[in-house]
């Protein structure tokens, strides 16, 4: 990580973390749950070797980023706004930009609110979705996959918080890491701290160390922040009334892993190869499914990442 800085902006009304290295065009690097800036730590060092400016922030309520109390501070127009007033601060027009998992859906409402800010974008994990008019996004997985679903079970303030609080952080974390059934994650009670589960083996891509990284912010900021932007699926899904059907018109490029439990989510596989996919993002240049890739696609195989980004940004 020699050579990547960091350093606290104002945006939005609240402090954020972001961590940079390199000059050039803007990279703007978006992170998931249960991540930080440090998920992209091998795509840094690689776009800014490769003459980019590369960002990744901390996102509301992560890492050494502000976490405001209200559980509705964390619409998707919240984290757009602090993003774009991000992209102000760093004293661009555009940026390209790259989200993955939580990161990946924030990126695309950006696209789609602020296609001005975007010259091309890349999301790993999670395609964009158009909006169901006839069913809220909560009650929609929660009638596929039922009450321990991980979106249903993290609903409920505090509950969640609870069980991953009495397990430890190091160990919750591992856990959302080595957890790779490309089935729908169910969360049931115990199911941190199961004792009867045999030891937990860390993979090739995720070192004690990275485990400690992640451990120590969280034990210092919680995961209530985090949770609360599945607390408000739903009220995004309200606010997004306006846009229906509306479209994500800037370049984009899509990748995820075969064995990522949202690639495997009922009917997504269908969706991303149709016609509908392309429709909803008409710039969409390509679609890449990664064999024997899960869904950290961007800590597990970084090399075959970080050229997939630097072929597609060289096109603009």
């Amino acid at each position: 990580m020699e050579g990547i800085e960091h350093r606290t902006v104002a945006v939005n009304g609240i402090n954020m973390h972001i961590a940079e290295k390199g000059e050039g065009p803007v990279v703007l690097f978006l992170h998931g749950f249960p991540e930080l800036w440090y998920s992209w730590r091998h795509q840094i060092v690689s776009l800014a070797a490769n003459g980019y400016h590369a960002v990744a922030p901390d996102l509301r309520g992560y890492g050494d980023t502000d976490a405001p109390s209200p559980i509705s501070s964390y619409t998707c127009f919240h984290i757009v706004g602090d993003l774009i007033a991000l992209i102000d601060t760093l004293g661009v027009q555009q940026v390209f930009l790259v989200g993955h998992d939580w990161g990946a859906l924030i990126a695309w409402f950006l696209a789609m609110f602020r296609p001005d800010k975007v010259k091309a974008l890349v999301t790993l994990s999670v395609p964009f979705l158009a909006r169901n008019p006839q069913i809220q996004t909560v009650e929609l997985f929660h009638s596929v996959y039922g009450d321990d679903y991980y979106i249903s079970r993290f609903q409920e303030p505090g509950v969640i918080e609870a069980e991953m609080a009495a397990s430890g952080t190091a160990r919750v974390m591992t856990k959302f890491f080595t957890s790779i059934d490309p089935g729908p994650l169910l969360i049931p009670k115990g199911w941190f701290s199961d004792s009867n589960s045999p030891p937990i083996t860390l993979p090739s891509w995720l070192s004690q160390e990275d485990v400690d990284y992640f451990a120590s912010k969280f034990d210092k900021k919680g995961f209530t922040g985090p949770l609360n932007y599945y607390r408000n699926l739903d009220l995004n899904w309200e606010l997004m009334a306006p846009w229906a059907a509306a479209q994500v018109k800037v370049p984009a490029k899509f990748v995820i892993g075969e064995r990522d439990l949202v690639y495997n989510i009922q009917f997504m596989k269908e969706y991303i190869h149709s016609d509908a996919f392309k429709k909803n993002v008409p710039l969409l240049e390509e679609v890449v499914v990664v064999a024997g890739a899960g869904h950290f696609i961007n800590q597990e195989i970084p090399s075959e990442i970080n050229a997939h980004l630097f072929k597609f940004f060289q096109k603009f």
